[in-house]
């Protein structure tokens, strides 16, 4: 298991104290210190838990946006590399057109 820190002993040792009926001896405040430091250490290791399983589902949901991005704009670049060539087209067109009629 886990080592628990100094700090972790102290707080828990205070809140064992804290909590201490009259004619409870040393070793009773002990054993509820201990299973205070015990329950800091569960929610501690539960916590982290739940923090890489927020990280997973955070990262997955930014890869199907990225997948998705990708998949959208694909197409936007197929008509964005034609529309040049189309509008050059016909402005030639446009051109020869007017100097034939007009010249």
């Amino acid at each position: 298991m886990s080592k628990i820190s100094k700090e972790i002993q102290e707080q828990a040792m205070k809140v064992a104290k804290g909590t201490q009926r009259k004619n409870q001896t040393k070793e009773q405040t002990k054993l509820i210190a201990q299973g205070i430091e015990k329950g800091i250490a569960e929610y501690k290791k539960q916590q982290n838990i739940k923090s890489r399983e927020r990280d997973k589902a955070r990262k997955a949901k930014l890869k199907v946006a990225v997948e998705k991005t990708d998949v959208i704009e694909e197409p936007i670049q197929a008509v964005n590399t034609k529309l040049p060539w189309a509008l050059l087209a016909i402005s030639w067109i446009g051109f020869v057109a007017w100097v034939t009629f007009i010249g």
